[in-house]
């Protein structure tokens, strides 16, 4: 009996990135994803707060956990790529911070653009939180399935 591995372990095994920063896999569904970045010393600025790119690696790994959990199925036919991203550093960030991803258009609407054999574009918007609850960042990745072809 062969396992499929979470999420969580398909983004650790193909962006080393994301396992260097030893992020959290909390929800990972094709609605949600939550992931979170503890507090670590070493990823660090100059205040004492998670560096801006952790901040924005966390973010971007949230963006990809929910495009792989709403899309894996169609990964035979088409790859995920992030295409651009922006992000809002809102307030300042200390201690352990959360990013919750939601996909920004319909999942059907997208495949079904890749079904009539076009490349379709879509938004994931993703909020960064400290533990308060304050947001600290706001990012928008925009994602598209490129056709294998």
């Amino acid at each position: 009996m062969t396992t499929t591995p979470s999420i969580g372990q398909l983004l650790d095994s193909t962006v080393p990135m994301a396992r260097t920063l030893k992020l959290e896999y909390l929800e990972t569904s094709p609605e949600r994803a939550v992931l979170r970045l503890p507090d670590q010393p070493e990823f660090h600025n100059h205040v004492a707060g998670p560096h801006a790119g952790a901040m924005f690696t966390l973010g971007e790994s949230a963006s990809g956990c929910i495009v792989l959990a709403a899309f894996g199925d169609q990964l035979s036919r088409a790859v995920p790529l992030a295409v651009k991203a922006e992000i809002g550093y809102k307030k300042l960030a200390m201690g352990t911070v959360t990013a919750t991803a939601t996909l920004g258009r319909p999942a059907a609407e997208i495949v079904a653009e890749l079904d009539r054999g076009e490349r379709p574009e879509f938004p994931v918007t993703v909020e960064i939180t400290r533990a308060d609850g304050a947001v600290t960042g706001v990012m928008t990745i925009t994602w598209t399935l490129r056709p294998n072809s």
